[in-house]
């Protein structure tokens, strides 16, 4: 099916970063109202959890999309081919593409073999390409790190052998699994795994801004770039990203005022989505991403982050303008 292609899928050369707890239904809907075709890409979704709690059931909020957040990717989360097959079996409903994670560095996750753990055991890595390749007729691609320690890059070897199994398309995180998320991405070692492999890759980590994005493209020689926590605070920023790759005209960052609005409605559909109480907790960890960059911003997120009422936190992003204007 030409749609289903995978170079249909990535055109815009740009995508959402899945994120646990992140990358939610909202996020997404937000990012797809400044972007037409940008790749989106749900959550980590485990198989497990797939295997044991949804029996079949399409309803929970973390499979949640509209019409138009296609392109999107499903990523999926395990070490089991047979629980990694019935997930991607499960998920074509949904989905253009299948994404495994290869590169989640959290203590519980790669405890469980999951993730960036993965990295250590190439050959259950290719099982599971195999695996999901073998549930769905959608792309299947995999996200992965430059290896699990400084000492253990094997990331050239691992992108060739997923490929080897099946897998289509490639997201890398420029860093090893003990970094985490702390130093700066090499972006510069991801040029070794494009001149390796014969399938799309895209170059993840600390991409915050257009002139990011255009240092990254030129320096990794990758396709396109996945754009993860910079959307935190600012959803247009991927679909500026794709404008100035098409056109090479710049839109400008949006002014805070702007910034306020968009964190507001996405308070307000986090509310729909999952009830005022959790919703009001949830979008705390949002508030340093939106509100940056301007006078006594610290003051405002020290004040929301332990603020319960919703008539208390619009009155204080409303008095901003105030304070900024």
């Amino acid at each position: 099916m030409p749609n289903n292609s995978v170079n249909t899928l990535i055109q815009s050369r740009v995508s959402l970063a899945p994120m646990a707890g992140i990358t939610d239904y909202v996020l997404r809907s937000l990012v797809r109202k400044y972007s037409k075709n940008a790749l989106l890409t749900t959550e980590m979704i485990s198989s497990e959890y797939l295997a044991q709690t949804l029996n079949g059931r399409s309803g929970t909020e973390i499979l949640k999309k509209n019409n138009d957040h296609s392109p999107i990717s499903y990523q999926i989360s395990g070490h089991k081919p047979e629980l990694m097959r019935k997930a991607s079996e499960f998920l074509t409903q949904f989905a253009d593409m299948i994404d495994i994670n290869m590169g989640c560095p959290v203590k519980k996750v790669v405890g469980g073999q999951d993730g960036a753990a993965l990295m250590r055991n190439p050959e259950l890595a290719s099982d599971l390409v195999k695996a999901v390749k073998d549930g769905t007729d959608k792309p299947v691609s995999v996200k992965f790190r430059l290896g699990y320690t400084a000492d253990e890059m094997n990331y050239v070897e691992f992108g060739q052998k997923m490929q080897e199994a099946g897998a289509q398309f490639i997201t890398i995180h420029a860093r090893t699994r003990s970094q985490m998320y702390s130093g700066n991405a090499d972006w510069a070692k991801i040029k070794l795994l494009k001149e390796n492999v014969d399938i799309p890759v895209f170059a993840n980590g600390d991409i915050t801004s257009i002139e990011d994005a255009v240092e990254c493209l030129n320096v990794s020689k990758a396709d396109g770039i996945a754009i993860g926590r910079a959307s935190m605070g600012d959803p247009t920023l991927i679909g500026r990203v794709e404008h100035y790759l098409k056109t090479g005209e710049k839109i400008p960052v949006p002014p805070i005022e702007k910034r306020i609005e968009m964190l507001k409605w996405h308070l307000d559909e986090e509310i729909k989505l999952r009830g005022e109480n959790v919703a009001i907790k949830f979008m705390r960890k949002f508030y340093p991403y939106y509100l940056a960059g301007f006078k006594n911003a610290k003051i405002l997120r020290s004040k929301l982050v332990t603020e319960d009422s919703y008539d208390n936190i619009i009155h204080l992003l409303n008095s901003l303008r105030f304070v900024n204007a």
